[in-house]
């Protein structure tokens, strides 16, 4: 039986849509703001990624994180096939290479590596070398959920650099300011 929510003394009730579809939930999530990472997999000419804000870790004890990638992203075998991934978390001096791994530029695969200094860990996994943090992860479990992949990886190794994290928010890029 599906959740109903009562409304009608409700002032936000105007804003609610009666049946939710993929663009109102698309037009939701934009409202908040999420870490910019590219998740990246591969070796050689196979290596390819995605710009995602759905990292999160799972747990630490064990060290664990998921990622969401769309099942239809040139990511998603690639990460079935090798058993690996890597969080690269974004610095606001890297908007270029998260816009290079969302696609905007027309590259694909490993033409997305250039411009910008990457490495491996423990995994193979490419890291790249001067972001915020990397986390090198095995995968454990891929669990297939509608349009994506929900994919747990053991963390096996981390490096961690300086600055401060890209945001994104409401389709743009930006930054986060403390309130003073």
């Amino acid at each position: 039986m599906p959740f109903a929510l009562r409304t009608s003394e409700n002032a936000a009730a105007q804003n609610i849509v009666a049946a939710a579809r993929d663009t109102d939930l698309k037009l939701a999530m934009r409202r908040m703001s999420g870490g910019v990472s590219v998740v990246t997999a591969g070796v050689g000419s196979e290596r390819t990624g995605a710009t995602v804000t759905s990292a999160t870790a799972l747990s630490v004890e064990p060290p664990t994180m998921i990622v969401n990638i769309n099942r239809t992203s040139s990511s998603y075998p690639v990460i079935s096939r090798y058993g690996h991934f890597c969080v690269n978390i974004l610095s606001v001096e890297q908007q270029h290479v998260a816009e290079r791994f969302a696609g905007r530029d027309g590259l694909k695969g490993a033409e997305r590596y250039q411009g910008a200094n990457w490495t491996t860990l423990a995994s193979g996994a490419p890291v790249l070398l001067d972001a915020l943090a990397a986390i090198d992860c095995e995968v454990e479990e891929i669990i297939e959920r509608h349009s994506h992949g929900i994919i747990i990886g053991r963390v096996l190794s981390i490096s961690t650099g300086d600055g401060r994290s890209l945001v994104y928010n409401s389709g743009q890029y930006g930054r986060f300011l403390a309130e003073i």
